[in-house]
């Protein structure tokens, strides 16, 4: 690969020194101050890898990817980026940006992103090696089979012309010399059952001759005088055509096809019976060779490791591997958009369409549905099936299943966010902290108490913040599983309200708790459960505290039993939620809250939930409030599954 680079930045000094770094990687190092010099270094030269500031003045780095992507899809693009910059990144990676790194840029980081892009390149030249390397072995294999039926065609010939012999041999008398240089054996047999002429093949492949009986050349299990076609001819009038085993001269046996036809004298009466045999050991040979290769052909197509179709202009598929059949189910005449993406019409910028009407290979990338109903990610190669007169038939196309490949860098794509919105939330707590801590210095300076309090009061709450956001995220890294145990349901809720009761002691809602008695115990885990609580609590807590459309508000805990269920609801009348932010509470790292929340909270909450096999739905309304039920069953089945 052409371990070529294009810099792009504004300024000078991150330009030498990235250059520098750049250089000691081993990358021949392209400059440019802005967008404008970078598309024509760009155009000049084609390095595979592009390295951009996003802010710069005239074309930004956004503009430039755009542009770059357009006239060169394959080129890879890495952005560089400020903390502030977050927005224009995801947007970036949108925009089939390979990745971003964030000033100032880190070497390994650099580095990790660099490889990133590499691969991909080097994955996309090895996908269109084994392409051209296939329709090479497409094109050998197809000139082969034009061979075989070529010589099966003159096996259809000979039978034919032996056909014709048999029409003609009332025309012949005693005229045999046209025989002699047939390439089949030619005799003429009399009622006697006897041989009266032979070509020349006959004599020399046999070794027989004038004399001889009519089934003498045929092996001992079909050297009878009933079973010669000769002599059925003669019984019935008719001519035979029977497949016969006959003896060689040198001793070895053969299989013909024989044909016989009476010759008939001017009153119509049969003198002579015509005999043409059609040596077909080499024809069955080179149809079990064409066999063979077919077989071959079809085990070469079912065991490529990726998914080969054979699409029409109709985009139906018309061949297909077994490893496509095993993912999607057989193809039938089904379009290839119905049985990838359950769709009525062809999708956008497909490469198969793109082939019809240019006759060149193209590649893409495709996300489809598996006959399962799971999406799988799909690097797609295609290649055009042409006719003997140059003319497009079909697209071959083949797919790489590129799903793992995927999920590790939206793995290491929400890593990086993560890892963002964690250090976002946590300064915004450290920088409250600090006003709790500035208020109680300032009160103890002035010995105002009330300041003291209030200072107090602010470091407990970002303590506690701190506090919940370290421990969903140690839950969430250590994908810990919940070890269930026999527990009383009353010291569950006990645990929920010793922890709530002080956050709601100062602040303007009313908490309402109702318990039924006599709940018993039920098999949990003690402190994932109050934990998924406390985070539900909290967020209704956080509802309430910022909705200002209202002067009171209230929570509500309620506790229940039914005959095989505990039932918890908690019910708040804050803020509520849109139907936007509804959509993903449960997303992993989805927060509403901005700065001040990790995105774990209600995730975790979930995940506790399923792992005691009991399920939680919501109802919100914005403006209205937001109520959440949760189910846990008192008896868990064998194993305990962690869904996530």
């Amino acid at each position: 690969m052409e371990k070529k680079l294009l810099l792009v930045d504004d300024e000078e000094g991150i330009r030498k020194v990235l250059g520098i770094s750049l250089m000691d990687m081993g990358y021949e190092v392209l400059t440019a101050p802005d967008g404008e010099e970078a598309l024509s270094v760009f155009r000049l030269h084609t390095p595979p890898i592009v390295l951009t500031d996003i802010k710069m003045p005239g074309i930004d780095g956004i503009d430039l990817l755009k542009i770059i992507k357009v006239e060169n899809p394959e080129t890879e693009v890495i952005m560089i980026t400020g903390h502030g910059d977050m927005d224009l990144a995801i947007k970036s990676l949108k925009l089939e940006a390979t990745d971003f790194v964030t000033k100032p840029i880190n070497d390994a980081v650099l580095e990790i992103a660099l490889k990133r892009a590499t691969d991909r390149i080097v994955m996309r030249e090895q996908l269109k090696q084994y392409t051209e390397n296939l329709e090479r072995l497409v094109e050998e294999k197809s000139a082969r089979l034009v061979q075989l039926e070529r010589l099966t065609a003159i096996h259809q010939a000979v039978e034919g012309l032996s056909f014709a012999m048999r029409n003609m041999a009332d025309d012949m008398g005693e005229n045999l010399r046209h025989f002699n240089e047939m390439p089949c054996f030619v005799s003429i047999h009399n009622p006697d059952l006897q041989v009266v002429a032979t070509n020349v093949l006959y004599r020399s492949r046999l070794g027989r001759g004038v004399g001889d009986a009519s089934w003498a050349i045929y092996t001992e299990e079909t050297a009878a005088s009933n079973a010669c076609p000769v002599c059925q001819t003669f019984s019935s009038g008719m001519g035979q055509r029977v497949r016969k085993q006959i003896r060689l001269k040198d001793g070895s046996t053969s299989t013909v096809m024989v044909h016989t036809a009476p010759i008939r004298n001017s009153s119509g009466k049969m003198e002579l019976v015509l005999e043409i045999s059609v040596d077909i050991s080499e024809i069955k040979r080179l149809q079990d060779e064409l066999d063979t290769t077919q077989r071959r052909y079809q085990q070469l197509f079912d065991e490529a490791p990726c998914y080969i179709t054979v699409q029409d202009r109709n985009f139906n598929m018309v061949a297909a591997n077994r490893r496509f059949k095993a993912e999607f189910g057989d193809v039938g005449d089904a379009p290839c958009f119905q049985i990838y993406r359950q769709r009525t019409e062809p999708c956008l910028n497909c490469p198969v369409a793109r082939t019809f009407e240019d006759a060149t290979p193209h590649q893409g990338e495709m996300v489809v549905i598996s006959k399962a109903g799971e999406q799988i990610h799909l690097l797609i190669g295609t290649a055009p099936l042409l006719n003997e007169s140059g003319q497009i038939t079909h697209v071959m196309e083949l797919s790489t299943n590129i799903t793992q490949i995927r999920k590790l860098q939206e793995n290491l794509s929400s890593l990086g966010l993560m890892m963002t919105s964690i250090s976002h939330a946590v300064k915004g707590m450290l920088t409250a902290l600090d006003g709790g801590l500035y208020r109680m210095r300032s009160g103890l300076k002035k010995q105002d108490v009330t300041l003291i309090q209030d200072g107090l009061e602010d470091v407990q709450t970002m303590a506690d913040r701190i506090r919940n956001a370290v421990l969903d995220i140690l839950y969430y890294a250590k994908e810990r599983e919940i070890q269930p145990k026999l527990t009383e349901i009353q010291d569950v809720i006990d645990d929920i309200v010793q922890i709530i009761d002080p956050k709601l002691m100062n602040a303007p809602i009313q908490w309402t708790c109702r318990v039924e008695p006599d709940l018993g115990s039920f098999m949990a885990d003690r402190g994932a459960l109050r934990t998924a609580m406390i985070n539900i609590l909290e967020n209704a807590v956080e509802a309430c505290l910022e909705d200002t459309s209202k002067t009171a508000h209230e929570i509500g805990f309620s506790v229940s039993k039914d005959t095989d269920a505990v039932l918890f609801e908690i019910r708040d009348n804050g803020g509520g939620m849109d139907s936007d932010i509804q959509d993903q509470i449960f997303t992993l790292f989805f927060s509403s809250k901005g700065q001040r929340g990790t995105g774990l909270g209600l995730f975790i909450a979930k995940k506790v939930v399923q792992q005691h096999q009991g399920n939680i739905r919501f109802q919100s309304e914005k403006g209205q409030g937001t109520t959440f039920w949760i189910s846990i069953p008192i008896s868990l089945n064998e194993p305990h599954p962690d869904s996530d």
